[in-house]
């Protein structure tokens, strides 16, 4: 299985910074990515025009949401929060996406868009409420058209699109970022999405997240073609394929794709090459279908690492990790204990589903009571 998943040597091409999408032809399997696994510049003139403070800024965002997705992965260990899908590794894609989008623009996650919600102005709080199953955790108090996190795969694309719709409409200056898994990709709502998505053209980035595995499904198992940004061939979109670990590579395509897609011109297809390095959720155990081997050579790859790398050899890094670190510890578990302390009845998980409950849900109910009375002699 390693020898199928290691990442190709793609052909590395130079490019006009305004014409990305146009020279990395998805047809012939190109992949832009501008720094190494060294954070070596691969090419000078690839490099996006971003000064220190935006990239320590992004840096920042990128481990703090690592810090607070294994933070999340031990509560959830604890038996203090339920079923979590981890980000870690996938940071890159998600921060770079955080440094456009606007208040007014809209955001359709799926369930492991952690570090854009964040992006958005999203609570950790409120994240963490909704994995305890308490219903506030999707009111989103401070962050403005952030649609609630997506379980039912691919569901989010469409509604993405209909969104993009009503602002060609009303002819706002807004657009939609839409995410989506690999596995996603094999749900009709996601070629229904961008078939009309490119038949309306409307102002909609959408991404697909590439961690290899829909599960324990490895993406070559889930399509034939040469790879996922290509399909955006057959909806009369622009696509690309992007090394998902590389921030700089990310934020460029989201540069273009966001000018693009905000002048008019309609909807992008974005193919953000990664690895998922957890479980795809806390559920889950990747050692029964992936190999340490496959998940060390994927190591060198890590998006953390390389842009660490390249502020050093920059200088442009002066900070104390470990002190950041425990600084971020104290904000998020403050955070979590704000969420864990926060109540909420009952009757709003299990009474207005049906007119009489029926005697499973009264077993989930007097379950739940025993679990809530369990949390309380803990404290």
């Amino acid at each position: 299985m390693l020898n199928t998943l290691k990442q190709p040597k793609e052909k590395i091409i130079k490019y006009n910074p305004e014409m990305i999408f146009e020279n990395f032809d998805p047809r012939e399997d190109k992949i832009l990515r501008i720094i190494d696994n060294d954070g070596n510049v691969l090419d000078k003139e690839l490099m996006p025009d971003l000064d220190d403070e935006t990239i320590i800024k992004a840096y920042k965002s990128m481990f703090f949401a690592r810090t607070a997705d294994e933070m999340a992965v031990s509560y959830q260990r604890q038996g203090r929060m339920y079923t979590y899908p981890p980000i870690n590794g996938q940071e890159a894609i998600q921060v770079a996406a955080g440094l456009l989008i606007r208040e007014n623009d809209w955001l359709a996650p799926a369930f492991r868009e952690l570090a854009i919600m964040l992006a958005k102005k999203v609570t950790l709080k409120e994240i963490f409420l909704y994995y305890m199953g308490n219903e506030q955790g999707s009111k989103f108090e401070f962050a403005n058209h952030v649609l609630p996190i997506c379980v039912p795969i691919g569901s989010q694309l469409l509604h993405a699109t209909g969104i993009g719709y009503s602002i060609k409409y009303q002819k706002k200056d807004e657009v939609v970022f839409g995410f989506i898994g690999d596995g996603g990709t094999s749900e009709g709502d996601f070629s229904e999405a961008l078939n009309f998505a490119g038949v309306w053209q409307v102002p909609v980035i959408f991404t697909i997240q590439n961690n290899q595995y829909a599960i324990s499904v490895p993406v070559q198992k889930q399509t034939k073609s040469v790879n996922l940004a290509v399909k955006s061939i057959a909806f009369g979109l622009p696509g690309i394929k992007v090394d998902g670990n590389d921030f700089f590579a990310m934020y460029s395509a989201y540069k273009e794709a966001y000018d693009y897609a905000r002048a008019g011109n309609g909807a992008v297809l974005i193919e953000a090459l990664t690895y998922r390095k957890g479980a795809h959720t806390t559920s889950d155990d990747p050692s029964k279908y992936r190999t340490k081997e496959e998940e060390m050579e994927w190591d060198k790859t890590d998006p953390l690492k390389r842009l660490k790398k390249y502020m050093d050899k920059n200088e442009i890094w002066k900070e104390n990790e470990e002190e950041l670190i425990e600084k971020y510890k104290l904000e998020i578990d403050k955070q979590f204990s704000e969420a864990e302390t926060a109540t909420y009845p009952l009757s709003d998980i299990f009474d207005y589903m049906y007119t009489e409950m029926p005697e499973i849900l009264k077993k989930q109910k007097a379950d739940f009571e025993l679990f809530q009375t369990w949390k309380e002699n803990r404290k």
